[in-house]
């Protein structure tokens, strides 16, 4: 018996000395293995290993600078970056892959909650056939039928989303029950910046876009200012290289990137907004095809509003091609730059020197009388009479003609800062082509005469009004820009003061019998304009009319119609210039320069002509007036103002169609409502209107004037 339990107690520690022996081999042999690989890497393989880690400490990443802000004349923001996030979820990750079964009571939950707040198709429950494809039960429940190894590892919840929306998701049935962040838990964001208007489409070709580079994955600028100063705004790269840790690699700054400078512009965005409303407005009632204006501030050269409006495919109207830089052929808003060279040159010494005004060139005046003042010549925009003035100084070297225009910078870049801007396409009239065939004096004397009063010749209104507003400065040519000021990410700024194209192209004196004749356009018995004019501002400015080019022939069904002018004309603060496409039959008087007009009735009426005109600052009375509004406030007026009694003033209904009711509003609300429709508003008193000289919902015509009496 004992014997045989020493035999078995002997068997028993030889197979664990057999084990011991071959985990100890197994060790040994691993141990040899290691050995012969730290040999191998550590020596015979040191270059190779050495030069590949160099590589890798060698790399440099770019690191992207954020991009500067474009901000409006007040600072607010015209464009500005974003971060956004999309948001996904891993439904490859370990804690879903984990789960025994799928819980698909909290699954369809969730895609209700992401079906109620974040759709997967817009409107999607308008269409019943969309609904049942493109719910997230159904998207949801196709991946998570899968097997895990096979299921997506990105599903994108969100695109576009904001930190409040991923906290949001993270509170939804099913996902609510992963804890832990980043890689710990299978909903994540992905950040990425995203350029956004707070503005949405206003000035949108003057501010312009950003893309997105597929290559480097580099924001710039493609059109607008975005594009035009796109150097400034995009900043300037940082560097990064990787450097060993104790747990791996990573990405050592050295040098970090510097951030665009925000770009101070000259755009007001008040101007704006009244430029855009108005310029959409008269393209309605014209059913033009497109039209473009910009307002300048005469001083400085600052374009504090520019827009540009075109018919869409639908027959509605929205922001379009910056035309303002572009050429076309401008019609008589020529003839006043014209006449400043003829009295710079001396070819005329006074308004009241006369010229004939028979026909002249193939052209004939249709105006009485034959013979014209500069000022008549103007004022009835006399093509023969503008060109025979020119003929004085320019009959025997028609070539000259350009080079004067050439000498006061007519056909230099601007530089304004609006992408795609081109200057003016006049023809130099050269005795020989670029052929070298000869061209006859008569065919050159023809083209002169076109070219004095605004044919044969292509010039960006932008251009254009840079001259008139050189005009109403008194000759000098103040260089039209939209940027103000640059501000680096210290919040240091560099004010850009304005420059000019030329320190003076006229002299006062030229310039001031310039703004005399161009005064008669409007003002004058004959003038081409009168429905121009207001009582509360002078406007003042020259009409131009001109047929669309088409296939290379003349458009006789179209026009184009230019108003280029300053106001007011007593002390000139702003000039405006609008060109409109339409069809045949109405005229610049009525459309482009309808335009200017009401954009100065408005500014005036607001207290942007260092005029006092505002409404407000006429009341004596500290009492407050509570009168009629779009909506019933009343209350919450008398809480914040501590009123303890008050009296409601009944809100008046509305004509569909008509002159609006306007009793019972107060002098802002009522002005705006009538200049919307555009009726010229005279307001006597102070207080809520009582009475108003044009009859509630009779019929009227746009520039027809109204008297509203104001009583408190």
């Amino acid at each position: 018996m004992t014997a045989r339990k020493s035999k078995s107690v002997n068997s028993n520690k030889y197979n664990i000395l057999g084990r011991y022996g071959a985990i100890t081999s197994i060790i040994v042999l691993i141990a040899l293995g290691v050995s012969v690989k730290l040999f191998l890497t550590t020596v015979v393989n040191a270059k190779a290993w050495n030069a590949r880690a160099h590589a890798e400490l060698s790399k440099v990443d770019t690191i992207a600078p954020e991009r500067g802000n474009i901000l409006a004349s007040n600072g607010s923001i015209l464009a500005c970056n974003l971060t956004v996030y999309d948001i996904k979820i891993d439904l490859r990750h370990t804690k879903v892959a984990a789960l025994r079964s799928i819980p698909w009571a909290s699954i369809d939950s969730l895609a209700d909650s992401l079906d109620v707040y974040y759709p997967r198709v817009p409107d999607l429950r308008s269409s019943t056939e969309r609904y049942a494809e493109y719910t997230w039960r159904k998207r949801l429940r196709d991946e998570l039928s899968k097997e895990p190894g096979k299921r997506t590892r990105a599903l994108r919840l969100v695109r576009n989303g904001s930190e409040n929306d991923y906290l949001t998701i993270r509170d939804f049935p099913f996902l609510n029950t992963f804890s832990g962040t980043g890689y710990r838990c299978p909903v994540y964001k992905e950040a990425k910046n995203r350029r956004i208007y707070p503005f949405g489409r206003m000035a949108y070709r003057s501010i312009g876009r950003v893309n997105e580079n597929s290559a480097t994955r580099q924001l710039r600028g493609y059109s607008g200012l975005e594009k035009d100063l796109d150097t400034l705004l995009y900043g300037k790269p940082g560097l990064a290289k990787k450097v060993a840790l104790t747990k791996g690699m990573s990405n050592w700054v050295t040098v970090p990137p510097r951030r665009g400078f925000d770009i101070l512009t000259t755009i007001d965005i008040d101007i704006q907004e009244m430029l855009e409303e108005e310029l959409q407005s008269i393209c309605e009632e014209s059913g033009a095809e497109w039209g473009t204006a910009l307002i300048m501030e005469v001083a400085t050269g600052e374009i504090k509003a520019i827009s540009n409006i075109e018919k869409l495919d639908d027959g509605t109207y929205g922001e379009a091609l910056n035309r303002a830089v572009l050429p076309f052929e401008p019609g008589s808003v020529m003839k006043p730059i014209s006449l400043m060279i003829a009295f710079e040159d001396g070819l005329v010494k006074s308004t009241g020197e006369r010229v004939d005004c028979s026909p002249f060139q193939r052209t004939s005046d249709p105006h009485a009388p034959g013979v014209k003042t500069m000022k008549q010549v103007i004022e009835m925009s006399s093509n023969t009479g503008i060109a025979r003035v020119i003929f004085r100084g320019y009959a025997d070297n028609p070539a000259r003609f350009h080079e004067r225009l050439a000498s006061i910078g007519f056909f230099e870049p601007i530089h304004s800062g609006i992408a795609g801007e081109c200057i003016p396409r006049v023809r130099k009239l050269l005795p020989k082509d670029s052929r070298g065939n000869n061209i006859t004096m008569t065919a050159r004397h023809l083209d002169l005469a076109r070219q004095a009063y605004g044919y044969n010749t292509e010039i960006p209104p932008l251009y254009t009004l840079s001259i008139y507003n050189a005009i109403a400065n008194g000759g000098r040519y103040v260089r039209p820009h939209l940027v103000r000021a640059l501000i680096d990410e210290d919040g240091r700024d560099s004010v850009i003061p304005p420059s000019y194209i030329r320190e003076r192209i006229c002299s006062e004196e030229t310039a001031r019998k310039v703004r005399e004749c161009i005064k008669e356009v409007v003002w004058g018995e004959h003038g081409t304009a009168r429905m121009v004019r207001d009582d509360r501002v002078t406007v003042v400015g020259k009409t131009g009319t001109a047929f669309p080019v088409e296939n290379g022939v003349y458009n006789n069904s179209k026009r184009r119609y230019a108003f280029a002018g300053f106001f007011p004309y007593e002390k000139p603060k702003y000039s405006c210039m609008a060109l409109v496409l339409g069809p045949a039959g109405t005229s610049a008087n009525r459309t482009s320069g309808q335009v200017v007009k009401n954009m100065a009735v408005k500014m005036f009426s607001r207290g942007l002509l260092d005029n006092n005109s505002d409404y407000t600052k006429e009341r004596s009375s500290s009492q407050p007036v509570l009168a009629a509004t779009e909506k019933a406030r009343t209350d919450v007026i008398r809480e914040a103002t501590g009123v303890s009694g008050m009296r409601r003033v009944k809100k008046p209904v509305q004509m569909h169609s008509g002159v609006p009711d306007v009793i019972g509003y107060d002098a802002p609300t009522a002005v705006a409502m009538l200049e919307s429709k555009g009726i010229n508003v005279l307001v006597k008193g102070m207080g809520i209107v009582v009475q108003q000289s044009l009859a509630p919902g009779a019929n009227y015509r746009r520039g027809d004037k109204i008297i509203l009496k104001l009583k408190t």
